[in-house]
């Protein structure tokens, strides 16, 4: 693959190539860097030709060798400030982009088992980052929440929302303990309207599960594969989500103004699990709170807006 700068003026200060190993959870957390800097960026698809190539890359990338024999790539031409990517399939390729390109590196997450020279690295907290002048330590994953009218309050009406992940490689999800949660839940707020929805992860039991109770406006995301969380945590008095995902527990500590509730999933995490430690983290922030049966005041919001204005945009 070989990539040539186009003919064509374009501003190389504001625009980025992210590279998508086709993760959701990676992916967006590229376009949310994008989105916070107002950058435009361009999507490039990355995948190693096989599972050898990428071993092989962690050994080239120590050896400063840079090739892209090892995988494929949309072919991208253009100018660009840096090459953006999260998750282990893309380091690689995003350090061999950039050196082609003659731009930056910007790594999103710890890249562990490469070397830690990208120009920068976004990496969250719970993953214990060195502290390397390249990197940025952030508490939540990088996240950019922007509603889209999919609900509207009506006048005079309190909300509440349930926010339904799916299996994780940490825990199965439990359809008898979700029900019991979420009966404590709506016997709480009684007055209160209820909008549910689930994610491209519910599994059907569950779902199933969930045709038992009667929401304001309810969302199946295998039936209509739509994201309300930003508008439910605009309008929400309380936020109630499974313990399975960093990224909507990242979304809902960071926007609006309404206070988060993480239903405990199955079973006991390590003490030293990261998703623990995430957890565990916010809620000493009073960030959120770990439901028991009551709910707590926890609406403490986290802000990314600084760390995109002053240490992000100097290292561009």
């Amino acid at each position: 693959m070989k990539l040539n700068p186009a003919n064509v003026s374009v501003d190389k200060t504001r625009r980025l190539l992210i590279l998508s190993d086709g993760k959701p959870g990676h992916v967006n957390q590229s376009i949310a860097f994008s989105r916070h800097l107002d950058y435009e960026y361009d999507l490039n698809s990355i995948s190693f030709k096989n599972r050898g190539w990428k071993v092989l890359s962690y050994l080239f990338d120590w050896m400063g060798v840079h090739t892209p024999n090892l995988f494929t790539a949309d072919t991208q031409s253009g100018e660009y400030t840096a090459v953006v990517s999260a998750g282990s399939g893309t380091y690689y390729a995003n350090r061999t982009l950039a050196k082609q390109l003659g731009c930056k590196s910007v790594a999103i997450m710890l890249p562990k088992g490469y070397r830690l020279d990208f120009d920068l690295i976004v990496a969250q907290q719970h993953d214990n980052p060195p502290p390397l002048a390249n990197i940025i330590s952030i508490p939540i994953n990088l996240t950019y929440v922007e509603p889209q009218g999919i609900v509207k309050p009506q006048f005079d009406n309190k909300y509440i929302a349930l926010i339904i992940g799916g299996d994780s490689q940490y825990s199965q999800m439990d359809s008898a303990l979700l029900r019991d949660q979420i009966s404590k839940i709506l016997a709480l707020f009684p007055t209160h309207k209820v909008w549910m929805t689930t994610s491209r992860r519910t599994p059907k039991n569950v779902e199933k599960m969930l045709h038992e109770f009667h929401f304001e406006r309810e969302i199946f995301y295998s039936q209509e594969p739509i994201n309300p969380l930003p508008d439910y945590l605009q309008h929400s008095d309380y936020v109630f989500l499974t313990a399975d995902s960093s990224s909507m527990i990242s979304e809902s500590v960071s926007f609006g103004q309404c206070c988060v509730e993480v239903l405990p999933l199955p079973g006991k995490l390590p003490a030293k699990n990261k998703f623990n430690r995430l957890i565990k983290t916010l809620s000493e922030m009073n960030c959120l709170h770990i439901f028991d049966g009551s709910c707590g005041v926890c609406n403490n919001k986290i802000s990314l807006v600084d760390v995109f204005q002053q240490p992000i945009v100097a290292r561009l």
